[in-house]
This record gives C-alpha cells, structure tokens and sequence, in this order.
C-alpha cells in the first residue's frame, strides 16, 4: 500500500474492534490516515489501535461507543478532532444480522438490526456532518462520509428480512444523504459487500442452523459459493479494503451517491 495515499485524512471508523472495520482501520493508517476506531468492545478497539500504533505510520484512538445512542456518535465525533484537529472521513460500518423466517419476525428483532443497521447510520452521518460543516470547507477536496452497505440491499433472502430492509435503508441513506450533503462538499458513497468471513458472518452460519434454514455449519457459505458467486470462494476483509481505501482518498472526489458492489459477482446471478 502507498504509505503516503491518505495522509492528512483524519478517519472516524464504527465497528471497528474487529471485521471489517478493524481490517480498513489497519488499512487506513497504513497509507498515513489516523483513524478513531468506535466500538461497543472497548478493550478490543484498543488492541487493534495499539497495534496499529506500534507500526508507527498513521496514529490510531479508540472509544467506547454505543452507535444507536446520538450522544456517543457526537462523542466519537468529537474524540477524532480533540485528537487529530478535525475530521475528513467517516466511516459507518457498525451492523449485526439475525436471521429469521417472515413470520417469525418479532419487535425486539426488527427493532435491534433496524437500530444497529439503520437509524446508528443516520445519527452518524448527521453528527460528522454537523463536525465537517462548522469547520469549513477543505480547500481542494471535499469531506466523505462512507457507508458500509450489503448485497442484502441488491437482493431479497428469505430467512434475513430485517436485514434486509435495514440494508435497503443504507443504500437510500447514502443516496438522499449525497444529496443532502452536497451544498456543503460532503460526499456520501459507500460499499456493498456478499459474503465477508467475519465474526458476524461466523455467527449468522450457526444461526441459520439454529432456525432450521441449513443442516449444517459451513452450508451456507458452500451453497451461497455453488449458486450465487460469479467468484467462487467467499471474500475476507482484505479483499474489501482496496474498494474502501479509494472511497476514503481523493481518487474518489467525483463519485457521490454511489453503493460499489463487492461481492464476487453475486448481483450479477
């Protein structure tokens, strides 16, 4: 990676302790970027800032933060630019999945995965825009803000219908918000990934085990492999990190409103 691709980016990342958002915070500061890594797991956001600070090129914080609360993206928000001097980038990654067939959707599921997954996203993007607005704008590139989207928004799955739905709102977020936000050169794009072997992914394959949609564990990676992927393996977070770093430099100043597929081909099939 160019050591020197983000430098100066100062990078606000939720979800960060682990998954993906510990894969591209990793990422980031590997190019220059100082990140704030914000997680529910504090102690596990630290370790992947302690490291990243060990290695001695972009600088890395980490903080307790409860996306669903306006208060804690405010103080994540606010953490970044006591640290660093401002904030260029922010990154909402934070999400969680629980499967369930159509009827046995309940208010407690809908209302988890649709707070964690939706509404955290919307309290995030206002609170960084509030930031980038009263700093003023950046003299020769805008602000970006980056959503972390699903093939869940490309595609409907039965057994994940709150996901669904929380993912349909992600791409529209980040649609409306582009066009929100654009008055004030704050673009708003984001990714889409398929199947990304992380923590969530390992719990939702024994989930789907619980609930009776597949037999066993691994069957839902073999199956969605056999029948869904033009690419046929499942990604891992660093097949994911390249598409985030573009988003989070200034290769990507022209591009707002967007949703980058990364999912092996699967909404193609």
């Amino acid at each position: 990676m160019d050591p020197n691709r983000l430098k100066g980016k100062n990078i606000l990342i939720t979800g960060a302790a682990r998954g993906m958002g510990a894969a591209n915070a990793e990422a980031f500061a590997e190019q220059g970027a100082n990140v704030c890594l914000g997680d529910l797991d504090h102690a596990e956001a630290q370790v992947v800032a302690d490291r990243i600070n060990a290695r001695g090129n972009g600088k890395a914080i980490a903080v307790h933060m409860d996306v669903t609360k306006r208060e804690d993206n405010a103080a994540a928000v606010a953490a970044t630019v006591k640290a660093f001097g401002n904030i260029n980038v922010a990154v909402f990654n934070a999400g969680l999945n629980k499967p369930r067939f159509f009827m046995d959707i309940d208010e407690a599921n809908w209302d988890m995965i649709m707070n964690v997954n939706t509404k955290a996203m919307w309290l995030g993007m206002q609170e960084a825009a509030r930031q980038m607005i009263a700093q003023g704008p950046m003299k020769d590139h805008p602000y970006k803000i980056i959503n972390v989207g699903s093939i869940a928004s490309r595609k409907p799955l039965v057994d994940v219908t709150v996901y669904c739905t929380s993912k349909y709102g992600c791409l529209a977020l980040t649609e409306c918000g582009a066009l929100g936000l654009a008055e004030h050169n704050i673009t708003v794009n984001g990714y889409a990934p398929g199947v990304v072997v992380t923590p969530l992914w390992e719990q939702l394959d024994k989930d789907l085990v619980e609930i009776g949609f597949k037999e066993r564990e691994g069957q839902a990676y073999d199956d969605i492999v056999a029948n869904n992927l033009v690419i046929k393996r499942v990604s891992y977070p660093d097949d994911i990190v390249g598409t985030a770093s573009f988003l989070a430099s200034d290769d990507s100043d022209y591009m707002t409103g967007q949703m980058i597929s990364i999912d092996g081909g699967w909404v193609t099939k």
